[in-house]
């Protein structure tokens, strides 16, 4: 193995990384400092075989990593200087409004949802660019060149700012602000005014052109294919994830599956494949794969190869991934066109050089990092641990697909660590079950890209054909997110990663022994296998969570609300889905509730339901039953989405009606219609067009005789309204506190109530301050006992009156 590369490129990646953040005269001290000792060394190295005839030794080899060093760093000190430079960060750090001339540099991508407290964040497309002129406050005019990050308001007009395309000219209005983080690419963020139609001031090149149109022919042709096909294909073959939702997002990030939406360097090698052959063959010869075949000649193969490359580059975009494999590749394709045998770690290593040479933030970006890392891990750890596997008895192909998975799993795991704290335990299988799909998705959507300008019909059947592997993978990626324990909590940060890397060593050390004694294996197996699966009797023999006799339960999902009402065996009725699909997801899959007769959304603010999609997923659903106020509107259609999205009828809620599912009853008291209720227009209405008070409260006798009272966010307004109506019943055992503890709450309410137990659903650190400690005292001084899901985590109820029981989990 030729290591000799890999020092140098080193260098420069680290030189560059740490350079990119320095002040211009602390880059052009280190800069001094690595550029002349480095020339003195190499000097005295190639001075010396003349006088003494021997090879360039360690002198020469120091030299190099230095003199690389003082590139990285020189290089990224210019680029970086180039950021900080002109009126943007000025203007940026007095949040300025601004008139601007922009050029496009990267396709628009959607950002992802958030919620924040009980709104949705605002939909909005990203755009990466450069300002080339710029009007500022005062007037003044200048002609720059600044990279920013335009956000825009995803509006009516969100498929017109969705077809921009890298290169073109746009002029904007907006307000500048500072980067949210130090050290980045970007001097700026510029929130655009408006979500109107883009003012075009320049078209994009021919180049471009040519790309969007391949692109769009791809989408077209996969129009026609069932919802997660549909979403995957242009993703898999071109990085367009703009029809992937946030739940296959989701589902692909929890099994490590998420290079296959951004284009990694594998669909690249994929095509090379196809034409010079496997790289492990090229060691030895290079007459593979279709080249041969065809009877194209080195040199051919290598002008082809070459020609394939950049248009790969061009219509994939240049992300680190693309750029890693396409300047990995040309190297390899020079070896071959000049005749010479080729080595796949010198080439990696000169690709880093390259790469960072050319564009230092590259030596920041973590999907460069990773890119790199599985590519060294394949080249490096694949074939050892495969050649073990063989040797045990593995067949070969499954041999080589598992360590090649493993290799990467292994070295890039501490790097998501580092980014997402949390470890995915499904990574390996899934991968492994996904890489048999990958291979025919590529090749036959890329098939279906370049035929769609000639023939949609054909480029629509061959779109048709690959919508089976692909399908195959989004359900492998939904299949393993869906498993209880798929992924595990572990510590951020870089301690995080070297606890996670030392863990890795350790297991691979470890694993030489271990495969000597078949019954250990199996037991290890196993217990990975009960961790993952997570069964409920398991779980709670070794939790205690939930209860067996539960009849319900407080979920935590963080700041907002989602509670289950036990309705027999294996199923629940939902009330409130929270903000987090993931969250409320786990939280019923701990409970065993697979069959939900009825979800109650008291009232369409984010925090309570947002997590619709969790619920539905893979469980069967018989109705949603919202409140009458559709308020916010957005969250209301979100829900409305996600309803059709399930085939899932919804209904209304109405005060008075009562419903029963199993041992389960319950009442709804608010809103009500008429005279005092948040139904009636006129002066003497409560709150009409407030959504909290439009919160379904519900009086609600679930298994063993539990007593509870829902009020969901309802403000002290409505809250005294309702106590006015008669409708609450005496002391219940479970109050379901309003507005996650807020202080505004109607002491005649409580006093009415007097629950036994007061349950409060609220996130830890939450920047509101709930539970208010006033409420709070106001409780417990009431006679009930406090349980809160930021510190008692989520919380089950058992029995009633004096057997009344909460069990937490925190």
């Amino acid at each position: 193995m030729d290591l000799r590369l890999v020092p140098p490129a080193l260098a420069t990646w680290a030189a560059a990384a740490w350079a990119l953040g320095l002040p211009g005269r602390w880059v052009a001290v280190v800069v001094v400092a690595c550029a002349v000792p480095a020339l003195a060394l190499l000097v005295v190295a190639f001075r010396a075989p003349s006088r003494e005839g021997r090879g360039v030794g360690p002198g020469a080899a120091a030299g190099a990593v230095l003199l690389c060093a003082a590139a990285g760093a020189a290089v990224a000190g210019f680029h970086g200087a180039d950021v900080r430079r002109g009126p943007v960060p000025g203007l940026a750090q007095k949040d300025a409004r601004v008139e601007a001339e922009v050029r496009v540099t990267a396709d628009p991508r959607p950002a992802r949802p958030a919620v924040r407290g009980n709104h949705s964040a605002p939909a909005l497309l990203l755009i990466d660019a450069d300002v080339i002129e710029m009007v500022a406050p005062d007037g003044r005019g200048s002609r720059v060149r600044t990279p920013v990050l335009l956000m825009v308001p995803a509006g009516d007009h969100r498929e017109d700012w969705q077809q921009v395309l890298p290169s073109t000219r746009l002029r904007v209005s907006g307000r500048l602000s500072p980067p949210l983080h130090e050290g980045e690419r970007l001097a700026a963020v510029l929130r655009v005014d408006g979500a109107g139609v883009p003012r075009i001031t320049g078209p994009p090149t021919w180049i471009q052109r040519a790309a969007g149109e391949l692109r769009a022919g791809l989408r077209e042709a996969a129009d026609g294919l069932d919802t997660d096909a549909r979403a995957l294909l242009p993703g898999l073959v071109v990085g367009d994830t703009s029809r992937v939702s946030p739940e296959l997002h989701d589902a692909f990030k929890a099994t490590d599956l998420t290079h296959l939406l951004s284009v990694s360097g594998a669909n690249l090698s994929i095509l090379l494949f196809l034409l010079i052959g496997p790289p492990g063959a090229a060691l030895s010869s290079e007459r593979r794969g279709l080249a041969p075949r065809l009877g194209i000649t080195l040199r051919g193969t290598a002008v082809i190869g070459g020609a394939l490359t950049l248009m790969f580059i061009v219509v994939c975009r240049p992300e680190p991934s693309v750029l890693r494999a396409a300047t990995c590749g040309l190297i390899t394709l020079l070896a071959i066109g000049t005749g010479r045998r080729r080595s796949l770690i010198p080439a990696l290593a000169a690709a880093v050089v390259l790469l960072v040479l050319y564009d230092p933030w590259l030596a920041r970006s973590y999907g460069f990092l990773l890119s790199v890392l599985a590519t060294g891990a394949l080249l490096t750890l694949a074939p050892r641990w495969s050649a073990a596997l063989q040797a045990r008895r593995v067949p070969g192909r499954l041999a080589e697909v598992l360590a090649a998975a493993a290799a990467a799993q292994a070295v890039c795991a501490p790097v998501v660590v580092v980014l997402a704290s949390r470890v995915s335990l499904v990574a390996v299988p899934c991968n492994l079950l996904a890489e048999f799909a990958v291979a025919p998705a590529t090749v036959l959507g890329f098939a279906a890209l370049a035929v769609a300008p000639v023939s949609m019909p054909v480029a629509e059947l061959l779109a048709e054909v690959a919508a089976w592997p692909v399908g195959w993978i989004a359900t492998v990626a939904r299949t393993g997110a869906g498993l209880p324990g798929a992924e595990a909590e572990w510590p951020g940060g870089w301690t995080g990663a070297a606890l996670l890397a030392g863990l890795t060593v350790l297991t691979v050390l470890v694993l030489p022994r271990l495969a000597r004694r078949p019954w250990l294996c199996a037991a290890v197996g196993l217990l990975l296998v009960l961790v993952v699966l997570r069964p409920v009797p398991l779980t709670r023999i070794m939790t205690g969570w939930p209860p067996p006799d539960w009849a319900f339960a407080l979920c935590d999902v963080g700041q907002g609300d989602a509670m289950v009402l036990a309705a027999g065996e294996g199923t629940g009725v939902v009330v409130d889905a929270g903000p987090d699909p993931r969250a409320v997801d786990r939280c019923l899959r701990d409970l065993g509730v697979t069959r939900v007769p009825l979800v109650v959304l008291t009232h369409f603010h984010a925090d309570h339901v947002r997590g619709l999609p969790g619920v539905l997923r893979g469980r069967t659903v018989g109705a949603i039953q919202t409140t009458s106020l559709e308020e916010p509107p957005e969250q209301a259609a979100f829900v409305r989405r996600a309803a059709a999205a399930a085939r899932v009828k919804t209904v209304r809620a109405v005060a008075g009606e009562h419903r029963r599912a199993g041992p389960v009853d319950w009442r709804v008291l608010w809103p009500r219609d008429g005279p005092g209720g948040a139904g009636r227009k006129g002066a003497g209405a409560v709150a009409v067009r407030e959504p909290n008070d439009s919160s379904v409260t519900l009086h609600v006798r679930a298994a063993g005789g539990l007593t509870l009272l829902l009020l969901g966010d309802l403000e002290p307004p409505a809250q005294r309204e309702l106590l006015r109506s008669r409708a609450v019943p005496g002391r219940v055992d479970v109050l379901k506190v309003a507005h996650h503890g807020s202080a505004f709450q109607d002491a005649g309410l409580l006093h009415r109530a007097r629950p036994r137990l007061a349950l409060i659903s609220c996130g830890a650190d939450n920047p509101y301050g709930h539970p208010a400690p006033r409420t709070v005292d106001a409780l417990r001084v009431a006679g009930a006992r406090v349980l809160r899901t930021d510190t008692d985590g989520p919380i089950a109820v058992t029995g009633a009156g004096k057997e009344l029981r909460a069990v937490g989990r925190s």
